[in-house]
C-alpha cells in the first residue's frame, strides 16, 4: 500500500465519493496489495473541506461558532495518534489477515470480480460491527477466501465512511435511515444517556445492529461523552485512561476468575452483576450538564491553534515523505508530534508543569530543525521559524522558572 505508482492524484469527484463509500469496483480493484492506494491519506484534503463546510453551515444555522475549540483539538489529536503507528509497521489486523490468506485460504475469489468487491463490502462491514462491539479483530475469517488487496480497499473505505457520520448538521435522511448508518444513528452511539449505552455499533449498514439487537433510534436530546467524564484535554490520558481503570479495578477485585471478568466483561461489571453491569448505576443525564471547558485565555488558545496547525503540517509532510526518511528521523518526528499534542493538552488543562513542557517542546523543535530532521515548510521563512521558536523558548522558560520558584502558573 506504499507503492509510489499507486499514489496517483484523485479527482474531486473521487475524493468525495471515497468518504461516502460510493467508489465503483472497476476503480478500486487491484491484483496485489502493493497496488492499493493509501485512500486515507488521499482523503485528507476532503476531510478538511467538509469540516470547514460543516463549520460554516452550523455557524449560519446557530449564529455562533459550533462546538468548542478545545474539544475540536482533542478530537483531531485522537485521529493523529491513531495513525502514527502506521509509519513504522503494518497494522496487526492486516498482517494477521495476510498470514491467514497465504496459509489457510479455502478458495481464491477473483480479485477483479464485482461480486468479490460487493461480498467484501458486506464482509468488512459485518466484521466492523463486531470489531466495534467487541473491540477485537473479527475480519480474519474473510481471509479464507477474499484476496488481501480487495480487503485492504474496503478496510479503508469503511474507515473513511465514519468521517461524515460524525456531525450534527445532518438530521434525518428518510428511508436511508432504515439501511445505512447515518449521523442520527451514530450520534446516539456517542451519547451518555442510559438508552444510548452499548448501542449502534454499525460501520456502514445499520442492519447489523437491527439483526443482533443493538439498535436504538435517536428519540431524545443527547448528552455526549463518557458516563464518568475524565475532564482533561491531554490526549495521551484521554486515549489510555480506560486501560489504567481496568488495571486498578483488576487488582482491586477479589477472586482469580473475577479478575479476568474485569478484562473481558463490560466496564460496569462487578461480582454478582450482569456482564455489562446494571443500567441503573449509569448516571442519569438531565440535559443541563456543562461540558468540561478550558479556562485558558483567548490569547493562549490562539497560540495553541497556531502551533497545532504547524504540527499538522509537519505530520502530513511526514506521511507524504515516509519512504525518503530514515527510521531515526521518523522516530524523532513522531516523538515531536506526541510531545506537541501532550503540551497543548497541558496548556488547555492549565497544568502546573505546562510551561516546562512547552519549553522542552520548543527546544526539541529547534534541535530537529537545526539538524535537518524537520524541513522548513516555507524555505524562505526558515530564519523566521527559528526566531519565533527562540522567542517561545524564552517566554516559556521564564514561566518555567516562576513555576519552579513560586506558585503554579495560571
Amino acid at each position: 500500500m506504499k507503492n509510489p505508482e499507486a499514489q496517483q492524484d484523485v479527482s474531486v469527484s473521487q475524493g468525495f465519493r471515497m468518504l461516502f463509500y460510493t467508489m465503483k469496483p472497476n476503480e478500486t480493484s487491484f491484483q496485489t496489495l502493493e497496488e492499493v492506494p493509501d485512500y486515507v491519506k488521499k482523503a485528507t484534503p476532503f476531510f478538511i473541506s467538509l469540516m470547514l463546510l460543516e463549520l460554516v453551515v452550523s455557524w449560519i444555522r446557530k449564529g455562533k461558532p459550533p462546538g468548542r475549540l478545545d474539544d475540536a483539538l482533542t478530537s483531531i489529536s485522537a485521529g493523529v495518534l491513531s495513525r502514527l503507528p502506521s509509519l513504522f509497521f503494518r497494522s496487526i489486523e492486516l498482517t494477521s489477515y495476510i498470514y491467514i490468506w497465504e496459509n489457510y485460504r479455502v478458495f481464491n475469489l477473483p480479485w477483479d470480480s464485482p461480486w468479490t468487491w460487493y461480498s467484501t463490502f458486506l464482509g468488512v462491514d459485518f466484521g466492523y460491527y463486531w470489531f466495534h462491539r467487541m473491540a477485537h479483530i473479527f475480519y480474519s475469517p474473510l481471509a479464507l477466501f477474499i484476496p488481501p488487496s480487495v480487503y485492504a480497499v474496503h478496510l479503508q473505505f469503511n474507515l473513511l465512511y465514519q468521517f461524515w457520520i460524525h456531525t450534527e448538521v445532518i438530521n434525518n435522511l428518510g428511508p436511508l435511515e432504515l439501511i445505512l448508518n447515518t449521523p442520527s444513528h451514530h450520534r446516539l452511539h456517542h451519547g451518555r444517556n442510559r438508552y444510548c449505552i452499548d448501542k449502534n455499533y454499525a460501520g456502514v449498514l445499520i442492519i447489523w445492529d437491527k439483526i443482533f439487537g443493538t439498535f436504538e433510534a435517536e428519540n431524545e436530546k443527547l448528552v455526549y461523552g463518557l458516563t464518568h467524564p475524565i475532564n482533561t484535554f491531554e490526549p495521551i490520558k484521554v486515549q489510555f485512561h480506560h486501560l489504567f481503570s481496568i488495571w486498578t479495578t483488576f487488582w482491586a477485585t477479589p477472586g482469580f476468575f473475577n479478575k479476568f471478568s474485569v478484562i473481558f466483561k463490560g466496564p460496569g461489571w462487578g461480582p454478582g452483576k450482569p456482564r455489562l453491569g446494571l443500567s441503573e448505576e449509569i448516571p442519569e443525564v438531565t440535559g443541563k450538564e456543562v461540558p468540561f471547558s478550558s479556562s485558558s485565555s483567548r490569547l493562549l488558545k490562539i497560540y495553541t491553534v497556531v502551533h497545532f496547525a504547524l504540527m499538522l503540517a509537519f505530520y502530513e509532510e511526514t506521511f507524504a515523505d515516509t519512504a525518503a526518511l530514515s527510521q531515526v528521523t521518523l522516530l524523532l518526528r513522531v516523538c515531536f508530534i506526541i510531545l506537541t499534542l501532550t503540551s497543548i493538552g497541558f496548556l488547555l488543562d492549565q497544568r502546573p508543569k505546562a510551561a516546562i513542557m512547552e519549553t522542552l517542546r520548543c527546544l526539541m523543535f529547534l534541535m530537529l530543525y537545526r539538524f535537518g530532521h524537520l524541513k522548513p515548510l516555507v524555505p524562505s521563512l526558515s530564519s523566521a521559524f527559528e526566531i519565533v521558536f527562540s522567542i517561545c523558548i524564552a517566554f516559556w522558560g521564564v514561566r518555567s522558572m516562576k513555576q519552579l520558584t513560586t506558585r503554579p502558573w495560571k
